[in-house]
């Protein structure tokens, strides 16, 4: 529980040191006396927005802090797994507030970052402002309600993991579809070009240029075969003529008888005998070559039609036979890629729809639980609401069905009938401020019994509230604060005579300057402040007998 509060340059406040009780704490003061300004403090040490407004006029900063006890399990937990120690379980809240805008935190005097001390705070506090009335005007946050008091977190968890699974599958697949058209086109082109490559079937990077080569000696082949010829009958002669093999061969008997005589003969006789020999050879060479350049016309032809064929696959896909080839591999698996998504696609539709099936389960698990809840929650905030002198009211929990969303199948909305005989309807449209203030107190009455928050805030519970209905929420404050720490802020002497602390929120001109004081009252402080409360400034006898009496009557 909260306490101690120090406050230094906060807006009207110049210094401020408070102490707070263990039970039903009360503010009072007139109004702009700075009662918003102590809320304000109490906000920024729990991690919540603030702005360098904020900060005293003339100073560099503003500084709060606060002490807590009796530390709860829960936050030991949180601040074990930060490295926080925790000792005597005392924590230490501080947060600075500089007048450039900057800001900084600390938990027992380490730095955190304020989504820290926001995490540790919400475990800490629960302050109920005028701004939370608002929460029943609005349907749509009656669901978090009834699942705060219905404790569902494990549910809606569990719920919300399949539920994003599907929503991020349902993603997937609509992304997929949306590429369909694209890519039906796409495979449509891939499936023509490697069709086309695959009819040449072309296997030989070097073919272009082989088949160049011979067709380039198939068209010269009559040429080439009388070079041949000629080239043949001059090495090997015929019937008429000697040749030059032969004549090579006559050259070589002739200096063969004389190389036992002169030695120098013997290596000119070897070399004219191999070339006799290698002319043998060129000419025998030469007779198979002829033979070979018979062209077939059927072969000329196609030679020149497979010619044409891989030099326009060539310019197509090219520029060389290699690219060509490297195309039509990756064509290929690209066809496969894509064909493979569509099997994707039908693989996501089937998870889909699996998990559809399992996040309606566990939808209807979640509704279920909600209207087992609904029934004790509409129970329990009756009986608070008959206590608050608001007998007649019938709360009803109107659950619809509808589509899945992140909050599951349900549409929550709280409805009231006001009066005996009356249809309920939403609450928006017949509660006053004062039902609404009442009604919120009880909701957060019978909320906070399920939670292991130990300081309950409420500024100005009393909004709209008068009489009777005001001593009710007195007297239910009071009997919340026998289990938890109450703060609470009033203009209402019925209220603030509950109190066990009363502290008083004064405003004074020092100086030229304006400053905001807060002090705790004595029995004797709280008689004159519950008198002005009832009678404004012109305090009687009467009014200080009244205060006393009501005093003596709560105790």
């Amino acid at each position: 529980m909260l306490r101690e509060l120090y406050i230094e340059n906060l807006a009207v406040i110049e210094k401020a040191a408070i102490q707070f009780g263990s039970r039903f704490n009360v503010f009072t003061g007139e109004t702009g006396a700075g009662k918003s300004i102590l809320i304000g403090g109490i906000n920024a040490i729990l991690g919540q927005r603030v702005t360098k407004d904020i900060v005293r006029t003339g100073a560099d900063k503003a500084v709060v802090s606060g002490v807590f006890t009796d530390i709860g399990s829960d936050v030991k937990t949180v601040l074990k797994e930060l490295g926080i120690e925790c000792e005597e379980d005392q924590l230490f809240l501080t947060r600075e507030i500089r007048s450039d805008g900057g800001s900084v935190a600390r938990i027992n005097q380490r730095p955190v970052n304020v989504s820290i001390l926001r995490e540790i705070g919400d475990l800490l506090v629960n302050i109920h402002g005028q701004h939370d009335n608002q929460i029943l005007m609005s349907p749509e946050k009656h669901i978090d309600i009834l699942d705060s008091y219905a404790e569902s977190e494990s549910l809606i968890e569990d719920y919300r993991t399949s539920f994003r699974e599907l929503q991020l599958i349902a993603r997937k697949i609509n992304k997929l579809k949306a590429e369909a058209g694209r890519k039906e086109f796409r495979i449509s082109e891939l499936e023509d070009i490697i069709s086309e490559i695959k009819a040449l079937d072309i296997t030989d990077p070097d073919e272009e240029t082989k088949i160049a080569a011979e067709l380039e000696v198939s068209k010269n082949a009559v040429s080439i075969s009388e070079a041949i010829y000629a080239v043949q009958l001059m090495l090997s002669g015929d019937d008429d003529t000697t040749g030059v093999s032969e004549t090579v061969s006559e050259c070589s008997d002739k200096i063969d008888a004389f190389t036992d005589i002169m030695t120098e003969l013997s290596p000119l006789y070897e070399r004219l005998n191999s070339a006799a020999i290698e002319l043998d050879d060129i000419a025998g060479e030469l007779s198979s070559i002829l033979d070979s350049l018979d062209v077939d016309p059927k072969r000329f032809d196609w030679l020149n039609q497979r010619s044409d064929d891989l030099r326009k696959i060539c310019k197509k896909y090219g520029p060389t036979l290699a690219d060509v080839m490297e195309t039509l591999e990756k064509s290929e698996k690209e066809l496969s890629e894509l064909t493979g998504s569509e099997q994707s696609l039908q693989g996501l539709i089937d998870e889909k729809n699996k998990l559809l099936t399992e996040v309606s389960h566990k939808a209807k698990v979640l509704s279920d639980h909600r209207k087992q809840a609904a029934e004790r929650f509409v129970l329990q905030v009756t009986n608070e609401l008959e206590f608050l002198n608001m007998p007649n009211v019938k709360l009803v929990v109107n659950q619809e069905t509808g589509k899945l969303t992140v909050s599951g199948m349900d549409n929550i909305e709280f409805l009231i009938s006001a009066n005996v005989g009356e249809e309920p309807r939403p609450i928006a449209r017949i509660a006053s401020g004062g039902e609404l203030s009442r009604i919120m107190l009880a909701l957060k009455n019978v909320i906070a019994e399920k939670d292991s928050i130990d300081t309950l805030i409420f500024d100005e519970i009393d909004t709209g509230v008068s009489g009777r209905a005001a001593q009710k929420i007195g007297q239910k404050l009071r009997e919340i604060s026998r289990h938890r720490q109450v703060l609470c802020v009033t203009h209402l002497s019925q209220i603030a005579v509950m109190a066990d602390d009363h502290l008083l929120i004064e405003k004074n001109i020092v100086g030229e300057r304006t400053v905001t004081s807060v002090r705790p009252l004595d029995h004797e402080g709280r008689k004159y402040e519950i008198a002005r409360i009832m009678g404004g400034d012109n305090i009687t006898e009467l009014m200080l007998k009244n205060a006393d009496e009501l005093l003596a009557a709560v105790k």
